[in-house]
């Protein structure tokens, strides 16, 4: 770790097609190797089983309730059963519902999903109960290893389940999530984007609805053509069940979006365009009426697939009935608003550390500039244009635990300065003297916190930090910048 306030370089990277790190060669999580385990099982005749994530209660987890664990089910599983579908599956008993809307949204990124879930693996050839699954955490991919070995009660999948009962492909990848997680347990509630981004290791953005901005239907709408990922929820609920909005939406559960369009609608004389977005629903729902204000075309396009518990709304109750929308894709290329423009991704791992690198905000001005201090320059132009920002900015903490429900992520967030020529490092004198140019709109205690910014040519200085000093942790800065600038 470089000295306090040392001027860093951010190792510069260009996106490229497979997204913020490398499906290829990933990490093998607890170091364990799935083509040789599995050349190990087969060559002894012997079924796997995961020493590592043992099928018993340590796996469950506490806070689930004494069940029969682990036990045969079927006679003749398949891992995929005529393709793959956000209809596969349908939740159990584990309050993950960000998890399983994160899955139906990955459903419609074949490529991706691919390489999450290796369509290769068979029940049928060469088996020996061990099986694997691909996330990004923090900056790697991992490989990660389970066996076959499901919680049931009653000879029935506890968790998720298929519609198919001979079809596992969801069940196990719940498995592998839960390994990471450290137990099924830690499962338990959770953000869409969190499971987003460990299935892209992409650009994540969210976006509250409660104001939205003139320009969110177009974003949305570049989204839904692009390599992205797609959910949003609902308000938090009042109760300690699953309460039952009156629009019939489940309160603070998350949903996947499926689809947006743009469609024609008449009513009387007047035509007009209204937005409408598909949304996944396990409860069924009846057709609106207003269908039959929609041109012919459009109504026939947008119901065309069978009904499954999926509706359309349009944008205004979208925005009304939804708290936020995220939206998750490889690269940044969903938020241009013209085809021309390129993205840059530089990226710096580093860690705060209490009494030398971890100063605090700009509250603690005598010790803020011993926080690590990261250095980009914007070389083009910019528009001041309401929309057209050139600057990306995502701040992720590291957790030091591996069980998901004992991470307490702490108050994140950053300052940026214009960045003034001089020898060494930037002190105390320089962060009283000179106010920040841009900065995240306040310090969230959550996993992740990210901010757009219009920034001129120049250089400059991001400054990321705790909100309290002397709080020890890692993180990741990223930096996401439109093709005329260099970092």
């Amino acid at each position: 770790m470089p000295p306090p306030g040392v001027c860093l370089n951010i190792i510069e990277a260009r996106y490229k097609k497979d997204g913020f790190g490398k499906f290829t060669k990933p990490h093998k999580f607890f170091g364990q190797d799935y083509e040789q385990l599995k050349q190990y099982c087969l060559t002894r005749g012997v079924s796997f089983t995961d020493e590592t994530f043992l099928p018993d209660r340590r796996s469950i987890g506490q806070e689930i309730q004494p069940l029969s664990l682990f036990q045969e089910i079927v006679r003749f599983p398949a891992f995929v059963l005529d393709g793959v579908s956000r209809f596969d599956f349908g939740q159990g008993k584990l309050g993950n519902c960000w998890f399983l809307a994160s899955i139906g949204a990955l459903t419609f990124q074949k490529s991706i999903f691919a390489e999450v879930v290796p369509l290769e693996q068979r029940f049928d050839e060469n088996y020996c109960g061990i099986f694997h699954f691909r996330f990004w955490r923090f900056g790697q991919w991992e490989d990660v290893v389970i066996d076959d070995k499901l919680p049931t009660i009653n000879g029935r999948l506890i968790f998720v389940h298929s519609k198919d009962q001979n079809e596992f492909w969801p069940a196990l990848l719940e498995k592998a999530y839960a390994k990471v997680c450290g137990s099924y347990s830690d499962m338990i509630a959770g953000t869409l984007s969190e499971a987003m981004m460990d299935f892209t290791g992409g650009v994540h953005i969210n976006i509250e609805l409660s104001r939205p901005s003139p320009s969110l239907w177009g974003l949305i709408c570049r989204a839904g053509k692009s390599n992205t990922l797609m959910g949003c929820g609902t308000p938090p609920r009042e109760t300690s069940g699953n309460e039952i909005l009156p629009n019939g939406l489940v309160a603070g559960h998350a949903y996947t979006v499926t689809g947006v369009k743009e469609v024609k609608i008449c009513t009387g004389n007047r035509k007009k365009n209204q937005i409408i977005l598909k949304i996944n629903n396990k409860n069924k729902n009846m057709k609106s009426p207003l269908w039959q204000t929609v041109s012919p075309e459009d109504r026939e396009m947008c119901l065309s697939v069978a009904d499954d518990g999926e509706f359309w709304i349009t944008f205004e109750d979208f925005c009304k009935f939804y708290t936020d929308i995220d939206i998750c894709g490889l690269s940044p290329d969903f938020l241009n608003e013209s085809d021309s423009s390129q993205w840059k991704t530089s990226v710096y791992d580093g860690r705060w550390v209490a009494g030398t690198t971890a100063g605090g905000c700009l509250n603690y001005r005598d010790s803020f500039w011993t926080n690590p201090q990261c250095r980009f320059k914007i070389c083009g132009g910019y528009s001041e244009k309401d929309g057209d920002k050139n600057i990306m900015v995502s701040l992720m903490q590291k957790p030091e635990k591996r069980n998901r429900h004992l991470v307490q992520n702490l108050h994140i967030g950053f300052f940026i300065f214009e960045y003034k020529t001089q020898r060494g490092k930037f002190t105390e004198e320089f962060f009283k003297s000179q106010a920040p140019v841009a900065q995240t709109k306040t310090y969230l205690n959550a996993r992740e916190v990210m901010e757009f910014f219009m920034l001129k040519h120049g250089e400059y200085l991001i400054v990321p930090s705790t909100f309290n000093p002397n709080e020890t942790a890692s993180f990741i800065l990223t930096i996401h910048a439109k093709s005329e600038t260099n970092c």
